[in-house]
């Protein structure tokens, strides 16, 4: 039943937020720490324990898929609460490494296109 999906990423957000809550306090940073994520990867985890110990009914798993694809929509939501006009007031820093970050992303992109080679179709 999709509810107990939704059950399942209630309980990984909760923990995942947790998480994040100490990571901040632990950089010193005021502010929740990878907490969407971490949420993520627990939901992930637990889908996978659940098929490994024979528990993952094909309700469970359909309740758990359907949350899976709205993964990206969450993070973007999660993204758009951030402040990115007080982070640009920080300095030129923020906006170098953001050049920096989406620059190794596509150069590691196409590394890895070229090692997988050509698909075949």
């Amino acid at each position: 039943m999709a509810i107990y999906g939704t059950a399942l990423l209630a309980l990984c957000t909760i923990i995942g937020v947790a998480l994040g809550e100490a990571l901040g306090l632990a950089l010193h940073v005021k502010a929740n720490v990878g907490g969407v994520g971490l949420a993520m990867m627990l939901l992930m985890a637990a889908r996978s324990w659940l098929a490994r110990t024979g528990r993952l009914t094909p309700q469970l798993r359909l309740g758990v898929e359907f949350w899976a694809a709205l993964y990206i929509p969450i993070v973007v939501a999660m993204a758009a609460q951030q402040n990115v006009l007080a982070a640009l007031d920080g300095g030129p820093m923020v906006a170098i490494a953001a050049v920096l970050t989406v620059g190794l992303c596509f150069s590691l992109v196409g590394m890895l296109g070229r090692l997988g080679g050509a698909a075949s179709d």
